[in-house]
């Protein structure tokens, strides 16, 4: 029972907040009451486990590189051929089958916007099916962290305001790219992690810490921490629900969605007419089908959006899941 708590604390309590110092495992060790090589074994079983990605970095959309929302309406018979081709191209980081028409869902990502128009294009070719393309415009509630406890309590923000007007991408000089493509495995689990990192990118400890305090400062690191793999933690069932929402009310609704508990991710993406009426997307997750459906009713009616067309895209087959690659 004892290793079931710390394996808990772990898993919810440092997804963000993460400690930036030179000794950050020992760091946790401290606050957990046990050795930092204990910390290191717990580690590495949960992501030996599966339910662990990595300890490390979320990068903000848009903020480095460039990333897009796609999907594809491929016949049922020929899908599992067009998510393996899919599957091929690095810039890929997620592939989902979802309950709709279009039913293959991905992201993509590379670093600038000339590499990923190229790469989704020759993904399009690849896969032999067109492309609906829906970037990211607005931002409400993005990788803030995945509660465990049932909370589902998010970061607080000053004066009420969560999301923030669409910032241009930062140029990076040659050691930050350094940094970022370290970054992407995720933090090694070692004593030192930070110096492992500088010794690969060729700086000093102190450097890359900076940089990385910086990175979280600006917004351009979204949270620092351990990284959860939902299905693997017992949440079986997710969807996408999207609303069309009247462009005047999209912001303030989308800032009360994103606000709302269970709501794990909540952003504004174009309308494509006719094949895709809806602008307004968030992710509920939940341990089963019936509790997903349950919260997003309950999610629609207390916040007033039953009068909005809507649609639920259920995921079905996990094809692909990584952090995303910039470098």
């Amino acid at each position: 029972m004892l290793n079931e708590a710390l394996d808990f604390r772990l898993l919810n309590d440092f997804q963000r907040d993460f400690p930036l110092c030179s000794a950050p495992f020992a760091e946790l060790a401290s606050r957990l009451g046990v050795a930092e090589a204990a910390v290191l074994r717990m580690l590495e079983g949960l992501r030996r486990e599966g339910k662990i990605a990595r300890v490390g970095a979320v990068f903000a959309p848009k903020r480095i590189g460039a990333s897009m929302l796609a999907a594809m309406a491929v016949p049922p018979e020929k899908l599992a051929a067009a998510a393996e081709a899919v599957n091929r191209f690095p810039e890929v980081n997620h592939n989902y089958e979802r309950e709709h028409r279009y039913n293959l869902w991905l992201v993509v990502t590379a670093g600038s916007e000339g590499r990923l128009q190229a790469a989704l294009g020759a993904i399009e070719q690849a896969a032999g099916w067109p492309l609906l393309r829906l970037p990211l415009l607005q931002e409400y509630h993005i990788d803030l962290g995945f509660p465990l406890d049932g909370k589902g309590q998010k970061p607080a923000t000053s004066g009420g305001v969560r999301w923030q007007p669409f910032v241009p991408p930062k140029p990076l000089d040659e050691g930050e790219r350094r940094l970022v493509s370290a970054l992407q495995e995720g933090l090694p689990l070692f004593i030192r992690p930070f110096a492992v990192l500088a010794s690969r990118v060729g700086c000093d400890e102190s450097e890359v810490l900076e940089r990385i305090r910086r990175w979280c400062a600006e917004g351009i690191i979204k949270r620092f921490g351990v990284i959860v793999r939902h299905r693997e933690l017992g949440y079986m069932a997710n969807a996408m629900l999207v609303h069309d929402i009247p462009d005047a009310d999209v912001g303030e609704i989308g800032e009360r969605l994103a606000c709302a508990t269970g709501v794990t991710l909540c952003y504004q993406r174009p309308r494509v007419p006719p094949e895709w009426p809806y602008n307004l997307f968030c992710m509920i997750h939940g341990q089963d089908r019936a509790q997903v459906e349950a919260s997003i009713a309950e999610l629609r009616a207390r916040l007033g959006l039953t009068g909005y067309a809507h649609d639920i895209l259920f995921s079905l087959t996990r094809f692909k899941q990584r952090g995303a690659h910039y470098a």
